[in-house]
């Protein structure tokens, strides 16, 4: 293993979205009891300025092949297509029109009998959206070889994720009393 390698080469598991969570939290285990700093307190500075970097190096990875939609932008990159979000914020008409709607519904939802229960049936919806659209990016990138499209999709989910966000925000001032 060398620092430089790819998440995937660095845990030994093929370069596909699809994984085995368990393998995968088996294998950070296995590798942070190798890599971890404490092993090296002993001995020079050198060494354990290098079982830092690893450590750090590990995290870093594990925490981004066991995050769904990090683990898909990851992919897109690798692949060539650049996820550039901050720059890159075109989407499909039918996806801004969506969004739209979900913004209204939040705003609506206060105005109701039930705002909490408004609320979280629009999250239950939004999540629902969110679970398919991460399903086509996993077909797009391990069936399909189709890096472009699920950067699409990658970026079209963190939208869904920032706006999860707000609602989530929303539910949590409906629960204390605060609208």
């Amino acid at each position: 293993m060398k620092l430089a390698d790819d998440d995937f080469t660095l845990f030994g598991l093929p370069e596909r979205f699809a994984l085995d969570r368990p393998a995968l939290d088996a294998r950070w285990r296995e590798l942070q009891a190798v890599a971890h700093p404490d092993r090296f307190a002993h001995e020079g500075a050198a060494a354990q300025r290098i079982a830092m970097q690893w450590a750090v190096r590990l995290n870093e990875a594990y925490a981004r092949l066991k995050d769904p939609l990090r683990r898909a932008a990851y992919l897109c990159e690798r692949r060539g297509a650049a996820i550039d979000a901050e720059r890159n914020t075109a989407m499909p008409a039918d996806f801004l029109a969506q969004q739209m709607h979900w913004r209204e519904a939040l705003d609506e939802a206060v105005d109701t009998s039930d705002p909490e229960a408004a609320v979280q049936r629009l999250d239950d919806e939004v999540a629902a959206a969110e679970r398919a659209l991460l399903a086509r990016v996993a077909r797009q990138l391990d069936d399909e070889g189709d890096a472009a499209a699920a950067a699409a999709g990658v970026r079209a989910l963190m939208f869904l994720n920032r706006f999860r966000q707000e609602v989530e925000r929303r539910l949590e001032l409906l629960e204390s009393g605060r609208t």
